[in-house]
C-alpha cells in the first residue's frame, strides 16, 4: 500500500504553528498513556487494555475539526486520542482503566475504551461493534431539524462496516443529507481476521452507492487526515451532506491485552509498519518546518511522562465505588 499524504503545507490548510504543536502533543500523550496502560496490565493492576497505538494521526487529524461541547462525536474503543484532544485527561483515562469511582465515563462500571462526556458531547459506545452509527445519524438529523450547523463525527474500524448498522446509517444519512462524517480507521485486522477476508472491495467507494463522497486517505499522515476531514466538515456545515473517510492505518499492538497476535501476523509485518509510525512521521514534518528539535522533543516528552506519572499515582490511590452504589445511575430516579 502506497497512499499519498497531503500535498500542501500546514499554512495552506489554515493551521498555525501552535496548532501543529498541539496536535503533536496530543498524539504523543495518547501514546504515552497507552504504553503505561499496558505496563499496568502486565503488572496485574489493570484487567484489560484496548490500544490506540498507530491510530493517533487518524484520530487527532479528524477530531481537530470538532468544536468541543457543540459538535458531537460517537467514538469507538480505540479513540483515546479523540477523547484527549477534546478535553479528557490522562487522569480520567486511568480512573476508567482501573474502574475507580471517579471514572468520568461510567463511574467504573464500563470496560476501558467506552469514552463518555456530556460536557464534551462524547457519546458513550455500546460494546457491540457498529451500533454507534445509526445513533450518530440520529444526532445529525436533530442538528438539521433544528437548523443548527453542528456536525457529528462517527468512528469505527473496518470490521464495523460489515454490520447492518453501518449500512443503514450510511443510507439514512445519504437520503437526508445529514451533517455527519463517517471515519473508518482501517487497521487491516478485525481482531485476527485480515481485511481481505472482512471487506469486499473498497470501503471508501461504497459511499457512492449512498449518494455522497468517499475519500481514502493515509491514516498515518495527520495533516492528510485533517485535510480530508476539514473538507468533510465544511460540506456538512454547509448543508451538503455526509462524507465517508477511510483512513488507512495499522495497529502496532495486539488487538487487546487478551489477544496473542503472534498467531496471525508476522513480526516482520509489524516492524515494517513501525517505520511508518504516525508520530515519527509527524516529528519529521515538524523538524523540517523548524518547529521541533531534539531538545524540544525531549522536553515535551518529559512533561508528558510526568503528567502520566501523576495520573497513574492518583488513579491507583483513588477509591472504588461502594457496593451500595451498584444500582445508582441504572434506573431513573424520582
Amino acid at each position: 500500500m502506497d497512499l499519498k499524504g497531503t500535498q500542501v503545507g500546514h499554512e495552506a490548510l489554515g493551521l498555525e504553528d501552535a496548532d501543529l504543536l498541539r496536535m503533536y502533543r496530543c498524539m504523543l500523550l495518547a501514546r504515552r498513556v497507552d504504553e503505561r496502560m499496558w505496563i499496568l496490565n502486565r503488572q496485574g493492576k489493570a484487567a484489560f487494555v484496548i490500544s490506540c497505538q498507530g491510530h493517533e494521526a487518524a484520530q487527532v487529524g479528524a477530531a481537530y475539526n470538532l468544536r468541543p461541547g457543540y459538535d458531537y462525536v460517537y467514538p469507538y474503543y480505540r479513540d483515546a486520542g479523540i477523547a484527549l484532544l477534546l478535553g479528557q485527561t490522562p487522569r480520567d483515562q486511568f480512573l476508567s482503566l482501573l474502574a475507580k469511582k471517579e471514572d468520568p465515563n461510567s463511574a467504573g462500571r464500563q470496560m476501558p475504551g467506552h469514552y463518555s462526556s456530556r460536557e464534551l458531547n462524547i457519546v458513550t459506545a455500546s460494546a457491540p461493534v457498529g451500533v454507534q452509527y445509526p445513533q450518530a445519524a440520529g444526532t445529525a438529523l436533530a442538528f438539521k431539524m433544528r437548523g443548527e450547523d453542528g456536525v457529528v463525527l462517527a468512528c469505527g474500524g473496518e470490521a464495523s462496516t460489515s454490520g447492518g448498522d453501518w449500512h443503514e446509517a450510511m443510507n439514512f444519512a445519504g437520503i437526508h443529507d445529514l451533517p455527519v462524517v463517517f471515519l473508518v480507521e482501517n487497521n487491516i485486522y478485525a481482531i485476527s481476521v485480515p481485511e481481505k477476508m472482512q471487506v469486499a472491495g473498497s470501503i471508501a467507494k461504497r459511499a457512492e452507492g449512498y449518494g455522497f463522497p468517499g475519500v481514502e486517505v493515509d491514516g498515518n499522515d495527520v495533516l492528510a487526515v485533517y485535510e480530508a476531514a476539514k473538507e468533510a466538515f465544511e460540506r456538512a456545515r454547509g448543508g451538503e451532506g455526509p462524507t465517508l473517510i477511510e483512513a488507512k492505518t495499522y495497529r502496532l499492538t495486539a488487538h487487546s491485552s487478551d489477544d496473542d497476535d503472534r498467531r496471525y501476523r508476522e513480526r516482520e509485518e509489524i516492524e515494517g509498519w513501525r517505520q511508518k509510525d504516525p508520530i515519527l512521521r509527524f516529528e519529521q514534518y515538524l523538524e523540517e518546518a523548524g518547529l521541533l528539535d531534539e531538545e524540544k522533543k525531549e522536553e515535551m516528552d518529559a512533561r508528558i511522562k510526568s503528567e502520566v506519572d501523576e495520573a497513574v499515582e492518583y488513579a491507583e490511590a483513588a477509591p472504588y465505588a461502594d457496593p451500595e452504589e451498584a444500582l445508582e445511575r441504572v434506573y431513573a430516579e424520582g
